[in-house]
């Protein structure tokens, strides 16, 4: 086994290559595995890199999971929100993160997400990016933004959400903040399979990850840059105003002071 020194300081992204699977590990369980800009980086770079002639693993397929038995994933450190001031602090924020997120969607080999706890904000937009999506039976999804933080889903994000939720579903989970259960999930088409522990799920993850690796990479890679093109065939429409008005907002202020206060917010409206 070997440990890949993409790892942010405090090993806050930890990253294991064994037999051409590389597992991912978001590393900060008392923070429910929020994740820093560092992190997010690192993540992308490994994406990447995996499967191009440059990979001297080679990386044949990602697994990323979250540490502890809390979180996947609860999102983007509040904390890294607190100096946004200006409306290009809001767009270079959405530009950094649809980098982050297309790396993954664009890596040449498959991405597995193993998602156990709660899988929220930041958290469901990398779920949504990845190729395979397995969990488990205490696995909640959501975008609770509307109820914590005060800002909005860039357009991209709303298209990968509503590709595989449904805009119905995608309106409901950011309109009442609600968590959608394994099950929901399940039915709704966004994971393939619920697994009943946290144990189970890391090892069919890798039952997956081995079972994927002795495919034809040249069939892999078509397909899922096909799958992507379809996805992108409609141009996106312009969200600028939407990321302005959200991300300068006073709510904004308040959901990120309140959050860091422990606190609920005083939502104004302005």
């Amino acid at each position: 086994m070997s440990t890949d020194d993409l790892c942010t300081d405090g090993n806050e992204l930890i990253v294991n290559i064994e037999n051409h699977i590389a597992h991912v590990i978001l590393n900060r369980p008392r923070a429910r595995n929020a994740l820093t800009f560092g992190m997010y980086e690192n993540l992308a770079e490994l994406c990447a890199r995996a499967g191009k002639a440059d990979d001297s693993e080679p990386i044949k397929a990602i697994i990323i999971s979250g540490a502890g038995d809390k979180a996947f994933a609860a999102g983007t450190d509040i904390g890294q929100f607190t100096g946004f001031t200006d409306p290009k602090d809001g767009r270079a924020y959405e530009a950094r993160m649809e980098m982050v997120i297309s790396k993954i969607e664009t890596c040449k080999v498959p991405v597995i997400a193993a998602l156990h706890g709660a899988v929220t904000g930041g958290g469901l937009v990398i779920a949504s990016a990845v190729h395979v999506r397995i969990a488990s039976a205490a696995a909640v999804a959501g975008m609770p933004i509307a109820r914590t933080l005060g800002n909005c889903l860039a357009v991209s994000n709303l298209r990968r959400l509503t590709a595989l939720f449904g805009e119905s579903r995608v309106a409901h989970m950011i309109l009442t903040a609600e968590l959608i259960d394994a099950d929901g999930l399940l039915t709704s088409g966004f994971i393939h399979e619920v697994l009943p522990d946290q144990h189970t799920l890391m090892a069919r993850a890798m039952e997956i990850a081995n079972r994927i690796k002795t495919m034809a990479p040249l069939t892999i890679q078509a397909s899922l840059e096909g799958l992507r093109r379809l996805r992108g065939a409609v141009p996106l429409p312009n969200d600028q105003d939407l990321i302005d008005r959200s991300y300068v907002s006073a709510d904004f202020a308040e959901g990120v002071r309140a959050f860091l206060e422990k606190r609920k917010p005083d939502w104004q409206g302005k």
